[in-house]
């Protein structure tokens, strides 16, 4: 369940307030067609009217109308803008039903390391689908909702809602989702004015049973008519004519638009109240909810439960919020009014209501509301000292677009004076994207510090001028230099200057305390990648197991799995693939032993542990591996990372020979590839090129060429090492091509050629310089295919002597194996040198199958009859038409091909395409038909 705990969790201390069911009580009016008319069961019923036509009280009779229903509710304010706590709101919502449900997803949330919105959705549907029963889950006023990410994660959620699963939305507007499409779709059910309106026997009803009044049908109609059904407007006709004995009087001069009726009954039932209750009225129209305590501290009485329950009896607007009726809140529309006549007839005294209204919230550990109340009451400085307070742990729940929203509101001049809160603006501008703000309020906290950036001796105590300093965490203060390099080098990794990120990573390590656990975890894992992305690999993976070690040592699963995917990932660029092996193995052990929330990491545990078997030539094993992350990463559906998939599939692809289904897996994971703080140092762009030069398509890759802009005599960098590598081989494979032309220049073709050995021995160097191992011997192989291809087999066999003596303690394979033919005479060559024999006779070995596509199938005639068909099926659409004959399902086809689930529906629609059918059942008769089959 939510850690309810702490001052820093927007409204969580009040959750059963959040997400309490509101009660429909029988005495109250039915409304049946408009039961029936929810009851259809769509993806998404959307009940949209302005207020007062009775919304949240229809849906709560649908609510009551079967009570063994499970459903949850979530009724929203302006404070549920924070995407973190609205998730966490929705999902402990659908805990009430199961309190099982959304636990993954929830640990997800909740993790240090922040996840995609749509992978925690992905997985709490995934939770949904097992869910045997239909449940509803109600957002009630969710036009308070302005965030467009929740919108996005909610249409996110409708468009992949389990069957079961039916969702609920009231609002006094239409919300900006899909509703074109689900309408089309027959996927939406709506309630709009229209169809809210009381009818005139349900306005007798309501008149004369819910409200005790004894008035006739022609009055009941002529009020239903005036306030054409408007239910808010009939309730205050109501109030206002309890105890008048001119009710048709009052009936006949009833008139007007809404508005019009508001102000004038609105007036009519503040009139009628004793002076005791106007004023509690007028004092408590600032709260979103009410108890009791707070009511008495807002109005210095003594009676605020007394005066609540009074109300309730009264039916004046005021509405439960949990079952022990220690909670209440206004009707929205009554709440809105009583605010402007409030404004209206005490302006002067608006600002210590809310004064008052924060510091019973202070008391009382809810610090969220203690900040909103003294932004209200423009009381800055206490807001801004209370924000500083929160900053830390708002932080590390990851509530920083909250703690924006707050810090918008104090004048600048308030933060300039407070150092402290000026980082932490810094911060959150910087969560945000809004780069270009960060430097002025970094510059803003370091004024404060005196020479090299230490605090001051004459700063050793807050401030209380409002020309000095002010500070109410002297902790935070202290740590400020730290924490400025910290967020320079978060600001720097953000604009991708390495060299910065670096240097104020270091900086803040060496300035951080010791028992700053969490940032000097986050500081030495944030340096390890900035290594990583500068080509220091080793300086990377000891900086990086130094942050990964503080988080395990605070505990938690989840980033241990989390941070191991990355040390391993490491691992597999440094080269060290015997260790990382182990690594992987082990951490895929705590992985599996724990609970379901960190399935994630172990299907990309799998999946690291496929890239390491391949490495080294495993197929079999890597393809194993691979199928056992693919079934548990579509178990929890998971999208993060899903390019990595794509372009693992496109590698197997290449190995068994099959290069146009891998260059198609690579264009699909081209499209899915976003900006991780791993570095990209293998982009899917450059694997293309390489394929299209198997392919013998030296034109596209030429193109890719010019489009990156690649040269020669480029300046070299880690990050664009791989397609610099990509380069040389092009180069290679003109040079081979242009070679055989009798009209090519041979001069030209010399020269070309060795600038491509001229930028390898460049890249050698660099390589060599940073003790990147993997990356040598790739080098290296490409320099002895460069002498090759100009026939100096005596000058290719060094660099390959070198390459195969550095290869052979981790089992290099897929580096040889991917060079081709060409690798395979040099390697005889070494093996008649007896240059590590029995590791090179193992090359060769792999090398006899490695991209030979697998035999045809003895299933298969080995010669088709004539197809018929303008373009015939290729072999490995013939091997899919043979599964589609049977009995498996898509998945098991794909295992049994072992290949990827999307690359055999890839092939399968190739194949319709093909045959010119529809479906499977057409295409296997088709096929029969051309004695495919």
């Amino acid at each position: 369940m939510v850690d309810v705990s702490g001052p820093a969790i927007v409204n969580i201390p009040l959750l059963e307030t959040k997400l309490y069911l509101p009660k429909w009580r029988p005495g109250m009016v039915s409304r049946p067609r408009l039961l029936e008319h929810i009851q259809k069961g769509r993806k998404l019923a959307l009940v949209s009217a302005p207020a007062g036509f009775g919304k949240t009280t229809l849906l709560a009779e649908w609510v009551a109308a079967e009570p063994t229903r499970p459903v949850a509710w979530v009724s929203l304010d302006q404070s549920d803008n924070d995407p973190t706590v609205f998730w966490i709101y929705l999902i402990t919502a659908l805990q009430n039903i199961q309190p099982s449900l959304g636990e993954r997803s929830l640990s997800l949330l909740q993790s240090p390391q922040p996840h995609p919105i749509e992978s925690v959705l992905m997985t709490l549907l995934n939770e949904l689908t097992a869910v045997e029963t239909d449940i509803a889950l109600v957002l009630d006023d969710y036009h308070a909702i302005e965030a467009q990410s929740i919108h996005d994660g909610i249409g996110f959620m409708l468009s992949h809602l389990p069957p079961q699963m039916h969702l609920m939305i009231a609002s006094r507007t239409d919300p900006p989702l899909s509703l074109a499409r689900l309408r089309s779709h027959g996927d939406l059910t709506e309630l709009r004015v229209n169809d809210l309106r009381f009818t005139p026997d349900e306005a007798a009803a309501f008149l004369n049973q819910v409200m005790g009044l004894e008035i006739s049908a022609v009055e009941v109609s002529a009020l239903e008519q005036r306030t054409e059904g408007w239910i808010a407007g009939l309730q205050l006709a109501a109030l206002s004519l309890q105890g008048r004995e001119d009710i048709a009087d009052f009936v006949a001069a009833f008139s007007g638009d809404d508005r019009y009726i508001v102000d004038y009954l609105l007036e009519e039932v503040l009139q009628q109240q004793p002076n005791r209750i106007r004023h509690f009225l007028l004092q408590t129209a600032i709260l979103e909810r009410l108890s009791g305590s707070l009511c008495n501290a807002v109005t210095d009485q003594t009676d605020g439960q007394e005066m609540l329950e009074t109300l309730e009896r009264g039916n004046l607007f005021i509405i439960p919020l949990d079952n022990k009726r220690q909670w209440y809140r206004y009707h929205h529309l009554f709440a809105d009014v009583l605010q402007a006549h409030a404004l209206m007839e005490w302006p002067e005294r608006m600002p210590s209501l809310h004064g008052q209204a924060s510091e019973w919230y202070e008391r009382n550990g809810l610090c969220s509301d203690a900040i909103r109340h003294a932004l209200a009451a423009q009381d800055f400085e206490r807001a801004a000292g209370l924000i500083e307070q929160v900053w830390p742990t708002m932080r590390r729940r990851q509530q920083e677009p909250t703690v924006l929203s707050w810090i918008k509101a104090i004048p600048d001049a308030i933060l300039r004076n407070r150092p402290v809160l000026s980082v932490a603006y810094a911060l959150v501008l910087l969560n945000g994207g809004q780069l270009d703000a960060v430097e002025s309020r970094l510059q803003d906290a370091e004024r404060w510090l005196g020479e090299g950036g230490t605090i001051a001796a004459s700063d050793k105590s807050p401030a209380s001028s409002a020309t000095e300093r002010i500070v109410v965490d002297e902790k935070q203060f202290r740590a400020l230099p730290a924490t400025i390099a910290n967020t320079r080098a978060y600001w720097s990794q953000s604009i991708g200057d390495v060299a910065n990120t670096v240097t104020y990573a270091q900086q803040a390590l060496d300035l951080l305390p010791a028992d700053e656990e969490y940032e000097r975890g986050a500081t030495a894992a944030l340096l390890g990648l900035a290594y990583w992305s500068s080509g220091k690999l080793e300086a990377a993976y000891r900086s990086f197991a130094e942050g990964l070690d503080t988080f395990k040592q605070m505990g938690g699963t989840q980033t241990t799995v989390g941070g191991t995917l990355l040390l391993a990932n490491m691992g597999i660029v440094r080269g060290r693939f015997r260790q990382t092996i182990r690594l992987c193995e082990q951490a895929l052990e705590i992985a599996t032993q724990q609970s379901e929330a960190v399935l994630s990491g172990a299907a990309e545990l799998y999946l690291t542990l496929s890239e390491l078997r391949y490495e080294q030539g495993d197929l079999e094993a890597a393809s194993q591996l691979l199928l056992r992350g693919e079934e548990l990463r579509q178990q929890i559906s998971l999208p993060v990372s899903e390019y990595l998939w794509g372009v693992m599939w496109a590698r197997l692809e290449t190995a068994q020979g099959d290069l146009e289904a891998a260059l198609h897996q690579l264009c699909e994971a081209e499209q899915l590839y976003y900006n991780t703080p791993i570095p990209n140092v293998c982009p899917v762009a450059a694997l293309k090129a390489q394929t299209w030069v198997k392919q013998g398509r030296l034109a596209e890759a030429l193109s890719w060429v010019r489009e990156q802009g690649l040269s020669v005599e480029d300046e070299l960098s880690y990050l664009r090492e791989y397609e610099h590598i990509t380069l040389a081989r092009i180069l290679i494979c003109q040079y081979k091509f242009e070679v055989q032309s009798p009209s090519s220049k041979r001069p030209c073709l010399e020269e070309r050629i060795q600038q491509s050995i001229d930028l390898l021995v460049r890249l050698l160097e660099a390589a060599e310089a940073d003790e990147r191992t993997r990356s040598t011997i790739e080098v290296l192989v490409v320099q002895a295919l460069a002498y090759e291809a100009q026939g100096d087999f005596a000058g290719a066999i060094a660099p390959l002597e070198r390459a195969l003596t550095l290869a052979e303690p981790e089992g290099y394979v897929r580096i040889f194996a991917e060079a081709g033919p060409p690798i395979v005479r040099l390697l005889r060559e070494a093996m008649t040198c007896s240059i590590t024999p029995a590791y090179t006779q193992r090359l060769l070995t792999a090398l006899e199958t490695w991209g030979q596509k697998p035999k045809e199938s003895s299933a298969l005639p080995l010669s088709p009859s004539p197809q018929l068909l303008i373009e015939p099926l290729s072999q490995r659409e013939l091997d899919v038409l043979r599964l589609l004959n049977t009995e498996l399902s898509g998945p098991e086809i794909a295992r049994e091909l072992i290949v990827a689930l999307s690359t055999v529906r890839t092939h399968t629609k190739r194949i319709y395409s093909k045959l010119n059918v529809t479906n499977r059942r057409a295409a296997v008769k088709r096929a029969i038909e051309l004695e495919l089959l």
